[in-house]
């Protein structure tokens, strides 16, 4: 019988961690050098609308309309939370959730009274990036459509590679 779940869980999470710790270094050395006018051509030229603040996290309207119904039905007060956990085909994974809680250390971005929480670590890593309610026929779900901080990503669209 292998060790205890805990125990395993103990072990890897520092390892997690100076994984987060390193890619954040990378990507404060290196994103405003050789992408930040690749990132705003990229912006603008995905969208007709007005350029997007790089510094902020969107929401398209789908997203939008898709958090109204969840809240009108059943989700009352619940807030939409986008973070980023290593995994995934490509390093890292983006996660969705329903919460409840502000904590400290959240970012929050707001549309028309929707909120979209991100947290301190995770907001590193998808500054400036659009998120999207898509329906396809296998699936239903929000998605990173855009992310000026990634620079590939998987087919499934919930992984994705630092630049």
């Amino acid at each position: 019988m292998g060790p205890p779940r805990s125990l395993i869980l103990h072990r890897l999470a520092p390892c997690f961690a100076a994984r987060i710790r390193q890619n954040q270094r990378l990507l404060s050395s290196s994103f405003f050098y050789s992408s930040s006018s690749s990132a705003v051509e990229e912006a603008s030229s995905s969208s007709p609308s007005p350029a997007l603040d790089l510094d902020s996290v969107h929401m398209t309207d789908a997203c939008v309309q898709r958090m109204k119904q969840l809240q009108a039905s059943e989700v009352e007060g619940k807030m939409l939370r986008l973070s980023v956990e290593t995994g995934g085909c490509s390093g890292f994974q983006y996660v969705f959730d329903l919460d409840d809680k502000h904590h400290p250390d959240d970012r929050v971005f707001e549309k028309e009274g929707v909120k979209l929480l991100v947290d301190n670590i995770s907001y590193d890593f998808v500054k400036g990036a659009t998120v999207d309610y898509v329906e396809e026929l296998i699936r239903s779900a929000f998605q990173v459509t855009t992310n000026p901080s990634a620079v590939g990503g998987c087919s499934c669209k919930s992984s994705f590679m630092v630049k």
